[in-house]
């Protein structure tokens, strides 16, 4: 059974209307059902014994043997560090791109010691099979342009990453029936990925994605045309954003894009059990990793994020509005704190927090969304990142 997103009639209207609201209803966009399988560490090439070693152990010395590998695939790994820390960024209606308050929250996500944050534009087709998609009225090109200017004012660099909205369902449904439409589809994707590369070029963006978690499409021959499209218009670097390694490793085109960038929501068990979460992560990474080195590319991870709420863990994917819960901001910290622990082990050369807000006040210590701001998660992150 295909994954569906579960969201409501006000926030499909939204979505059209480039207008979000307050707490659940801007918590949705992309946050649909994850249908992530556990990743499997196989095809490493690396000999791990099964006994006495426990799991943590396991995990840990393969993630250890595949960054041992770094430098042997590409100039992208050489520095082994993580080199783009930062939070995938929504805007809001009430603190629009080119305001003060989206200024300030920039102003706030460089406080954390990030130095760059993904802005994210949205496509929009009307279910998973039309082929006439289309630039969304979210984040028009005007205000993606004023976004990338207070980006690179806050002292960010600015990563352009699209992401594709389809009413009831998410990015990865897109499919369609026959060539033609398929066609139809690319034709429309290419038209729209050339007029972001151009802005992109035009305002100095570091990095520009050419798409996000679309795995019903990445097999498609069509994609080379849109490699080509992009290159010829942007000098910065071009990747695209797999869901997960099960979509990775089924994609062809790597070698023509300057990173193998990833989604990693995995399920990490119940909220309780810290050492199968560990192990869960540590392997997840391992798996990404040997995707990258396979590839001769570095490894940059897109996403990563869970909800402050109980029950998170086990379903990290899952939005405000698919499961009401009870506020747990601990969980969030711990979550995202496992995954940054794994991290400092198998450096990426990228990481991206899912997510923070335009609106500086956004979040709090009663909201069960994603974002990390005003919660015991953006704390982490500051500490950390500072420190590093």
């Amino acid at each position: 059974m295909k994954p569906m997103r579960r969201v409501s009639r006000r926030r499909d209207e939204n979505a059209k209307s480039g207008i979000q609201s307050e707490q659940y209803d801007t918590g949705a966009f992309l946050d649909g059902t994850r249908n992530v399988r556990r990743p499997s560490v196989a095809g490493t090439g690396m000999s791990i014994r099964d006994e006495p070693v426990s799991g943590d152990r396991r995990a840990l010395l393969l993630l250890a043997g595949v960054a041992g590998l770094a430098g042997m695939v590409g100039p992208g790994w050489a520095a082994q560090r993580v080199s783009g820390r930062g939070l995938n960024l929504i805007e809001t209606a009430n603190a629009p791109y080119g305001s003060a308050a989206a200024a300030r929250s920039l102003e706030a996500i460089a406080s954390l010691g990030a130095n760059c944050v993904a802005i994210i534009p949205f496509l929009w087709q009307a279910h998973e099979h039309d082929p006439r998609i289309v630039y969304g009225d979210a984040v028009p090109p005007a205000r993606l342009r004023l976004a990338i200017r207070q980006a690179h004012a806050a002292g960010l660099r600015a990563i352009v990453k699209p992401h594709v909205w389809v009413p009831e369902r998410w990015a990865g449904s897109v499919r369609m029936r026959n060539a033609e439409d398929w066609a139809r589809w690319f034709a429309a994707y290419r038209s729209i990925v050339v007029q972001l590369a151009e802005l992109a070029q035009d305002e100095g963006a570091d990095t520009l994605i050419i798409g996000t978690e679309l795995r019903q499409t990445t097999g498609r021959n069509e994609w080379d045309e849109v490699i080509g499209a992009a290159r010829e218009r942007f000098s910065g670097r071009v990747s695209y954003v797999a869901h997960g390694t099960e979509e990775a490793e089924r994609i062809g085109f790597w070698h023509r894009l300057d990173a193998i960038s990833m989604s990693l929501y995995p399920p990490l068990g119940p909220d309780s059990d810290r050492e199968r979460r560990r192990r869960l992560i540590q392997s997840t990474l391992a798996a990404a990793h040997s995707v990258a080195q396979r590839s001769a590319r570095p490894l940059c991870i897109a996403e990563i994020g869970v909800r402050s709420a109980r029950g998170a863990a086990m379903r990290p994917w899952e939005s405000a509005e698919e499961r009401i819960a009870e506020p747990d901001p601990a969980l969030q910290r711990a979550v995202l704190g496992d995954w940054l622990d794994a991290i400092d082990v198998a450096p990426a050369d990228g990481v991206l927090v899912w997510r923070w807000f335009t609106d500086p006040g956004a979040g709090g210590m009663l909201d069960t969304d994603f974002t990390v701001q005003n919660k015991p998660a953006e704390h982490m992150l500051r500490a950390r990142w500072l420190r590093s």
